[in-house]
């Protein structure tokens, strides 16, 4: 592999006697990795499904729901993916989630979020409750940071499509973590992207470095005292790892840098990661008032302002929560529309995450779990709605025989059952089918059908 001249002689100086077996990494094939998602499947099922593919899966030492996976694999092929009970992460980029230890509950950000490798890994951990803020800066990536979170079936989540300047002054002192992979000269990529290698430059690090420090400065005014922050990159300068690190801990006495991480592909199984994990201390000034007012607001979705919900046929709605949803699952929606966390933009209706404050003005891509809409006076339900449920959550579901053809979009024969039904493979949500006369139609998104 050519690497760029540069780049080599610098990891020489840095590493001394081990630049050996480091650059001797690049002529081995790449390491490769997924994590479950305990959101819609179970661990146990998970290895058990693997097992039967005869994809020999090992246990990523960080990371709680990781595993390597042999590159003769190709899992992103598999059914089970597409209904979001694994994300494909490279496995060292799975330390800085790990080092954050979200808890159900909390606030968290992740700051610079797409494609949502992190955020789907937190979201697993929160276990459904709290609220998580991933945001992404860049529209398209914004885009694909919210179809992953649609996928992985995460309900507690909103994707923001904002610069960190503009949330530091919307959400001061307001996460309990927050964490900032932030844009890097993406070093630890040369195996994967060859375009990483030809962008590499010195003075990339170094633009790289700057940018990093400003970001990790808006990310310090949204933490509340006593909170976690964490920073992590993707590649091995100095510049953007330890010396930010300790740039930001000398800038931000308050902050203390409890621990970090630094994987070397010669030294551990992964591709390249740095993390460094900092705490804010518990004396700080409180919120202001005029803070706390804003944060009791709600906001408008981009592209569509909020409609009043008396425009909305809730009784429409009601009756498709009776006819398809379980007893548990309409009280969990009932509860949410009874917190004022029921909102309409445009046609659709969803349910907001609590605790999420005033967003009016920000650039939303996702506003929480959408639900669906009417449809000539019928309530049609989302596929993210879809995504989000578990066989117990619905009156009617269905295991597919064969998953592909429902995937390719094709209306499939069912039995005697009518309306509404969730369709599953290995018991994990994949969308909805709507059954009529033996026939199941089919409501797989046309966008994501396989062709």
């Amino acid at each position: 592999m050519e690497l760029p001249q540069a780049f080599k002689e610098r990891m020489k100086q840095q590493l001394g006697a081990a630049y050996a077996d480091f650059l001797a990494t690049y002529e081995k094939e790449r390491v490769c990795g997924l994590r479950y998602n305990p959101l819609k499947i179970e661990k146990e099922k998970f290895l058990s499904v693997f097992a039967s593919y005869a994809a020999a899966l090992e246990k990523v030492p960080w990371a709680e729901e990781g595993y390597y996976y042999p590159s003769q694999a190709h899992p992103g092929k598999l059914p089970l993916h597409e209904a979001g009970a694994y994300y494909i992460q490279e496995p060292s980029a799975m330390v800085a989630a790990a080092l954050l230890q979200p808890a159900p509950g909390e606030k968290i950000l992740d700051l610079c979020a797409s494609p949502g490798g992190k955020s789907t890994q937190i979201a697993g951990q929160m276990q459904g409750r709290g609220l998580l803020v991933s945001n992404e800066m860049i529209p398209q990536r914004a885009r694909t940071l919210s179809r992953n979170i649609e996928r992985m079936g995460i309900r507690n989540a909103i994707v923001l499509n904002e610069t960190p300047k503009r949330l530091s002054e919307r959400f001061p002192l307001f996460f309990d973590r927050i964490i900032v992979d932030a844009p890097c000269s993406g070093e630890g990529m040369f195996r994967k992207d060859p375009d990483a290698r030809g962008e590499w430059s010195e003075e990339q690090v170094n633009v790289c470095a700057q940018r990093q420090r400003g970001i990790l400065s808006h990310a310090a005014a949204m933490l509340k005292p006593g909170g976690i922050l964490v920073y992590s990159t993707c590649t091995f300068a100095p510049q953007e790892n330890e010396q930010n690190a300790a740039w930001f801990a000398e800038q931000y006495p308050q902050f203390t840098l409890e621990a970090s991480e630094h994987i070397l592909p010669h030294e551990k199984r992964g591709e390249g990661h740095y993390a460094a994990r900092f705490s804010k201390e518990q004396a700080a000034a409180p919120a202001s008032p005029h803070t706390r007012e804003r944060a009791a607001g709600r906001f408008s979705q981009k592209g569509n302002g909020r409609k009043k919900e008396s425009l909305f046929d809730f009784q429409v709605f009601q009756t498709f929560l009776e006819e398809c949803l379980s007893a548990k699952m309409q009280q969990y929606i009932q509860d949410g529309r009874q917190e004022g966390r029921l909102a309409v933009f445009g046609e659709r209706l969803y349910l907001l995450p609590s605790g999420i404050g005033s967003l009016d003005g920000l650039k939303t891509e996702r506003a929480g779990l959408e639900l669906g809409c009417c449809k000539k006076n019928r309530f049609e339900p989302s596929h993210a709605l879809a995504m989000a449920l578990r066989p117990d959550d619905v009156r009617q579901c269905l295991e597919l025989e064969e998953p592909e053809r429902y995937l390719r979009g094709e209306t499939l024969s069912c039995g005697a059952q009518t309306g509404w039904i969730l369709l599953t493979v290995h018991g994990c949500s994949l969308g909805w089918g709507k059954a009529s006369r033996g026939v199941l139609k089919n409501h797989y998104p046309k966008g994501l059908r396989r062709s």
